[in-house]
Order: structure tokens, then sequence, then C-alpha cells
């Protein structure tokens, strides 16, 4: 009996010790579990450092592509005048213009105007342009393209027949801040050279950049061939014939941003422009203004 008895108070205690071990087990576990409660960090962007140095270039990169776009790629710009003084250009550009290599407006003792037109294609009004200024006896300078010299040769030879400067606005009315020297000489050649067989007489001496998009190298390419790159210092949205701002809209604007020596780019696409056009001729002279064709 004795002995039962102590057989069972040993295997008592041994449950007892093995109980006491687990729990240490558990709570050591326990402490090892991390803190789910904790508030997580949001998120960071990236903060590894930027390389200092590029990423190595692979030949394929660095190979010469023929017509590449010119590290000094332009499109002119200039910020519109007020109360009737010449706009703002970029003080680098400015001193290009005092040098020579391109108008975009003249310096008038006189206060002169220069209407421009930029002639791509036909879309029935240029007739009409031509009969106003006739009327009202003003000079214009149209800037052409190879596609209406080829479609309006009649057009093209009243221009000239009636006084107007005729010029060149390239034959494919290209990107010039994009074209190496020998396609820009082939644009001007090949418009010069069916210019003349149409008209026996010269282009005059003037280049008009498609879009207003040029280069550094594209100005002086045609000042090498004795041009004048010609820009403009007013404008507005008027060449797209499905988008036109309304005769009153363009007689306005011009009356406004007017200035001595303004040279203004008119589409001739535009049924507002032609519609205007006796009204701007009449108000601008009654200001006092005259209109000329550009010097050569």
């Amino acid at each position: 009996m004795k002995k039962l008895t102590l057989l069972i108070l040993l295997l008592f205690m041994l449950f007892i010790i093995s109980g006491c071990d687990q729990t240490s087990q558990v709570d050591s576990d326990l402490n090892q579990i991390p803190d789910q409660t904790s508030e997580e960090p949001a998120p960071q962007e990236p903060t590894a450092e930027i390389p200092t140095t590029p990423a190595a270039v692979t030949p394929a990169e660095t190979t010469p592509q023929p017509d590449a776009v010119p590290a000094d790629s332009k499109s002119w710009y200039f910020k519109p005048n007020q109360d009737h003084h010449t706009p703002q250009i970029d003080a680098q550009v400015q001193q290009m213009a005092n040098d020579g290599a391109f108008y975009y407006a003249l310096p008038q003792k006189a206060p002169q105007v220069y209407l421009t037109f930029d002639e791509g294609y036909e879309q029935g009004y240029t007739g009409q342009i031509l009969d106003t200024l006739k009327q009202y006896q003003v000079p214009a300078v149209f800037f052409i393209a190879g596609h209406y010299l080829t479609s309006q040769p009649d057009l093209v030879s009243r221009m000239v027949a009636e006084g107007h400067q005729v010029a060149n606005h390239t034959y494919n009315h290209p990107d010039l801040s994009k074209v190496s020297q020998e396609r820009f000489d082939q644009e001007l050649n090949q418009l010069e050279e069916e210019f003349t067989s149409l008209t026996d007489s010269t282009m005059a001496p003037f280049l008009r950049p498609p879009m207003g998009n040029y280069s550094l190298e594209s100005l002086q390419w045609a000042k090498d061939r004795n041009y004048t790159t010609v820009f403009w210092s007013m404008a507005f949205h008027d060449w797209d014939p499905n988008d036109q701002p309304g005769a009153d809209f363009s007689h306005q604007y011009v009356v406004e941003h007017v200035h001595p020596g303004a040279i203004i780019l008119l589409h001739a696409v535009s049924e507002s422009n032609t519609q205007a056009l006796p009204r701007i001729i009449v108000d601008l002279r009654a200001t006092g203004y005259e209109f000329a064709l550009l010097p050569q």
C-alpha cells in the first residue's frame, strides 16, 4: 500500500515539472512574436542615390542619323506687344536679328507695316485677296510652297504681274530645324527654278520657315545663299479652314496689335482674313500706317 502511494506521488511530481517546462517554453515563444498591433510606416519614395555618371552608350546610339535634329532646333516665339510696341523676343535671338540673320519686325521712322501671306495650298480666297490689294493699291509678300506653285500657276503669275513680292516657303514644306544642308538647298533650289520657269522672273530673296521652325544652321545656310529669313511680329490662329476666328476677330486683332515695322502673318486659306482685309487696310491707313514691300 505504501509502495502504491509513493508511485502515485512520484507520477504527480513528474506531471507538475513537465507542465512548468512547457509554460516556460510558451512564454519564451510569445516573447519572440512581433507586436502585431504596431503601426506600419507609410510608403516612402526610394532614397537610392541618383547615379552621377551616364549609363554606358551602345555604339548604335552614337551612330549619326541622316537629317538628325540639330542641337539648337528652335521654334519662333515672341511675347505679344502691348500699346503698339514691337514684341519682345529672347535677348540672344534679338542679337541675331540685329546682326541681320532674320527679320521679324523692321525699325521704322515712318509707321510702315508689311502684309505677308503664307500659301501652302489654295482654298479659293487668294483671288479675292489680290482683288482687295489691287483695289486699295497695297503691296504684299506671298510666301509660296511647291504644291501651290504647281497647282495655282495663274495666281502666282498674277502676284508677280501686280507688283507683289513672291518669296520662298520651301518646295515640300519640311521642318527646317530637322534637315541637312543638302536637303535645305534642294528645297529652295527646286522652288526657285520652277518659279523662274513659270514667271521668267527671280524669286524675292526671302525665306519663311514652315511652321516657324529653324536652327542656327538654317539661318546661316539661308544667309549664305543671300536669303533673309522672315518671321513675324503678329499672328493668330487663322490657318484652319474649319476653325476660323471670324472677320471681326481678324480685324480687331490686327488693329489692336499693330506697331511700326510690324510684319503681319496672314494665311490665305482664311475666309475670316479675306473678309476682314478691306477694313484692316482702311483702319490702319486711318491711323497713319503705310504698307510696304520688304527691303532687299
